[in-house]
């Protein structure tokens, strides 16, 4: 795009011609990508074990064929038996089955029960993991122990399906010698029209330092962000006011906002309000806070219009760009996963536009690239363009965002170092599933007929909310050369990127729609304490 700077009477630099955003639309997902509870599936009388069968399933098909194509060539044939309880000991064979973490330090809801009222319950802890772990195998047969060092060495969870080979040892054991999971799940031609084959910047790991591409670029940006916490005890109004404006195109010079013109569409992943924190007084300077005295607590600090302020932002940038929101662990939804899109009737003007989508938690946001040359500045959104069918599903990009229960959860069972989030969130995409500590640790629906957090397809973006840091990894999976579809012999790709919040940090992410690289944004304001604000 060609931009001509004239200078106005008081000598500010303009543009001659009209900056446009890149005309992209929201095309529906699939129907087993949806996580949208319908009215039927609204109800809490079934188990939930239902949901640990329908995982095992739905993957073990998959697990037996990536074991079949690993260890059928090994001396020995290995052979495949159905059932754990049916493993003959010294026999060297291969199982599949669900993992489950025998912890002693995890909670328990029947010492719960069990524990005298009278004396307070202790602080929930930070981590599950101690050296007292063992690791069990089950299907529906029943339960084995598996032990080894390469069970040692591998970060597990419960919840993941797997296949372990080894031997029952006389102790009764299962002695395992290596594993296998379910690996990536396919990824369909969506994005083979964005995807270059020779550009080096496609496969390139930028981590946040390095930009092959720049924001003036014709490339296509999407700005992903959680954690704003509007409302909070620590206020952080005035980076969000700045980023507000930057994305409206209000802040900076000619160069700024020829970047912000780049960016097609803003993901909030989360946290959007602040949840009530504790303190010991309100912060001098601040009308809008109060003081709220509970009975037998100590002094809240709170804002009396949290939503009214979030709204206002929201219908700033609305004005300019599609925006998708996302609910997370500190706003005003239920607290079991998946969390329903939160009512548009919160926010004010904000619901009036149709660039305005409230999604569920977690989410896959499916981008259709329109070729088409915009007539005007306005956002490049319709809100009718969800119930449409995919024209052309090679242009297309799916994202799939959360806002970080899932690897918070996990985060308890592993130790660290030197497992990392960016390793469990990356260990998820070949474990084919999102959330496997759900619903053990991680409160989730029950559903009855399906596991939604199983991944069917290998998503081109995957942002993880509300994250201690700033991360992201290029992750790369080569395709089955036998396949019959040419999409399933390309290699999948897809950009892991674990957003910080943005009430500490200041951090706006941009990922390029075309090469899958990554730049980082900061917004700070002298005197608070949001990316960096108080040095």
């Amino acid at each position: 795009m060609y931009v001509q700077a004239v200078l106005l009477p008081g000598g500010r630099p303009t543009s001659a011609v009209p900056l446009m955003r890149p005309p992209t639309t929201v095309v529906a997902p699939p129907e087993d990508a949806s996580f949208l509870i319908k009215p039927s599936e609204k109800s809490y009388k079934h188990q939930y074990a239902n949901m640990y069968f329908v995982r095992l399933r739905a993957l073990r098909g998959f697990v037996e064929q990536q074991a079949k194509r690993r260890w059928n060539e090994l001396a020995g044939k290995p052979k495949f038996v159905p059932r754990v309880l049916d493993v003959e000991r010294g026999e060297l064979c291969f199982v599949i089955g669900t993992v489950y973490m025998e912890m002693p330090l995890k909670p328990n809801v029947l010492d719960d029960i069990a524990r005298d009222r009278s004396i307070p319950a202790p602080p929930p802890k930070e981590k599950f993991h101690s050296d007292k772990d063992s690791v069990m195998l089950e299907d529906e047969s029943g339960r084995i122990c598996l032990v080894g060092n390469r069970i040692l060495s591998t970060c597990l969870v419960t919840g993941v399906i797997l296949g372990a080979l080894g031997m029952e040892t006389s102790s009764g054991d299962f002695e395992v010698v290596d594993l296998c999971f379910p690996e990536m799940a396919p990824q369909p031609s969506a994005g083979l029209a964005w995807r270059t084959s020779s550009s080096a910047s496609d496969s390139m790991d930028t981590g946040g330092t390095h930009i092959p591409t720049t924001l003036a670029s014709p490339d296509e940006w999407i700005a992903l962000v959680s954690g704003l916490e509007v409302g909070s005890a620590n206020p952080t109004d005035g980076q969000v006011q700045i980023l507000a404006e930057y994305l409206a195109g209000e802040a900076g010079g000619l160069d700024d906002q020829s970047q912000a013109a780049r960016i097609s569409r803003l993901i909030i992943a989360g946290d959007a309000l602040g949840s009530m924190a504790a303190s010991t007084g309100v912060l001098s300077g601040e009308p809008e806070k109060k003081s709220v005295r509970v009975k037998n607590t100590q002094s809240i600090s709170m804002s009396t219009n949290p939503a009214q302020n979030l709204a206002k932002h929201l219908t700033d940038v609305c004005s300019s760009m599609p925006v998708h929101l996302l609910p997370g662990a500190s706003d005003p939804a239920a607290t079991i996963l998946p969390q329903q899109p939160l009512p548009r009737s919160m926010f004010g003007g904000a619901s009036h536009y149709a660039t305005f989508h409230c999604e569920s938690n977690p989410a896959y946001i499916c981008i259709q690239r329109n070729d088409s040359t915009a007539s005007t500045a306005g956002p490049s959104d319709a809100s009718s363009s969800k119930t449409k069918s995919r024209v052309d599903d090679s242009a297309t990009r799916t994202l799939l965002v959360h806002s970080g229960q899932p690897v918070d959860d996990m985060f308890k069972y592993v130790p660290t170092p030197p497992i990392s989030r960016m390793g469990l969130t990356e260990a998820t995409l070949r474990w084919r599933h999102m959330a496997p500590t759900a619903p053990d640790t991680l409160w989730c629906h029950p559903y009855f007929a399906k596991d939604p957090f199983v991944m069917a397809r290998t998503p081109d973006i995957y942002a993880v909310g509300n994250q201690p840091e700033f991360a992201t990894k290029l992750v790369e999976a080569e395709g089955d050369p036998n396949a019959d579809d040419k999409a399933d012999r390309l290699t999948k790709r897809c950009r892991i990127v674990l957003l910080p919040k943005f009430a500490t940090s200041g951090t706006l992410v941009l990922v390029n729609m075309r090469t899958l690289s990554v730049r980082r944004t900061q917004f700070a304001v002298e005197r608070m304490s949001a990316g960096g604000g108080e040095t």
